[in-house]
């Protein structure tokens, strides 16, 4: 039996805290104003999760949802090549997960983690858990033990 990627994020998450348990809300949330907005929060606590190309590499970067990415930074994580967005495509092979819905944890494929430094300034941070319709809880803390990231200014020119 195949598992949802919901499923896949709730059973990953178990492994860290058994108290992490996905939100799921009626209606699905296809930006970060609008999980904000569900949730009644900021929309720099919703973190948003984005995957990146260079060639043949990918990385992730996960950043507040009112923060831009700098293309510096994404430089940067790729050792200097020119890296892009991936395709919705690539996003789904690479992450199992559809644009809109991208976990930073429980992916298809292994591949580097960044976690931007402004997502520190809250108690509590969101990501997407699967589904356009979830969100997970998280503190910085978490954040940083689930993904296993290395924490980078994303928003920087430096």
């Amino acid at each position: 039996m195949k598992t949802s990627p919901l499923q896949r994020v709730e059973h990953f998450v178990q492994q860290f805290d058994p108290a992490l348990v996905p939100l799921i809300f009626p209606e699905p949330m296809k930006t970060s104003e609008a999980a904000a907005d569900a949730l009644g929060v900021e929309v720099g606590q919703i973190a948003k999760s984005i995957l990146f190309r260079a060639q043949d590499q990918f990385a992730m970067i996960v950043a507040a949802g009112d923060v831009r990415i700098h293309a510096k930074q994404i430089k940067a994580v790729f050792q200097g090549a020119k890296g892009k967005m991936a395709s919705p495509d690539e996003v789904e092979a690479v992450t199992g997960f559809q644009v809109g819905a991208v976990c930073p944890f429980a992916l298809l494929q292994e591949v580097p983690v960044f976690v931007d430094a402004s997502l520190q300034r809250f108690d509590v941070v969101y990501t997407a858990a699967g589904i356009a319709e979830s969100l997970l809880a998280v503190s910085f803390r978490q954040l940083l033990d689930i993904t296993g990231a290395k924490v980078i200014d994303a928003a920087s020119a430096e």
